[in-house]
């Protein structure tokens, strides 16, 4: 690879990760304010404190763990220029992605039959909290399994190797991050009542 090209490619590698880092933080800040007025919400008199989370939560958070791992394994085989682990990893990390969309709208059906609604009369401030939460986590997990197919897609064409990888770290770090942040807010979950 001819050096200005590398050169260029590592300048744009920083820029990308400085913007990624931004948005994480925001994102950070906004799960912050919604937990933050979850606990000052469990001062009102109409809040379930005996709710618990459906296992399908912590099944769902299983599935997330797991594909950390996989999108982990995914970056360090591309960084060894191994090709055929990548794309298996890859792969695997979309199914893990996908199975715990699955499993959080299925958690949520759990809610559902217990009969806490999101609004109306069957709901309560403690559920329409969780739900709020879990949407605005899965619409950010839509954004990462966007990015994880794009990554996919470029990957199938070849353009990822040892030398030029940054599109696979930096879909890394964000998933890495959406997995910490689900692990917060299921700690948060379960144990805050």
């Amino acid at each position: 690879m001819d050096l200005t090209v590398q050169e260029e490619y590592v300048k744009k590698g920083k820029a990308f990760k400085i913007m990624l880092l931004f948005a994480m933080g925001t994102i950070g800040m906004v799960f912050a304010g919604l937990t933050s007025a979850y606990v000052v919400s469990k001062s009102r008199p109409d809040w379930l404190s005996e709710f618990q989370l459906p296992s399908a939560f912590l099944y769902s958070t299983i599935a997330i763990l797991l594909s950390s791992v996989t999108i982990h394994m995914a970056y360090k085989s591309i960084q060894g220029d191994n090709r055929r682990n990548t794309t298996f990893y890859l792969l695997s990390t979309l199914i893990l992605g996908l199975l715990f969309v699955f499993l959080q709208f299925r958690g949520f059906g759990e809610v559902i039959s217990e009969g806490y609604f999101f609004t109306g009369s069957e709901s309560t401030i403690t559920t329409s909290f969780l739900y709020v939460i879990v949407i605005v986590h899965i619409a950010h997990l839509t954004g990462g399994l966007i990015s994880l197919l794009y990554v996919i897609y470029n990957h199938f064409k070849q353009k990822y190797n040892s030398q030029q990888n940054i599109g696979i770290q930096l879909c890394t770090w964000f998933w890495h991050f959406l997995d910490l942040l689900w692990i917060y807010l299921f700690l948060f979950f379960t144990f805050y009542k």
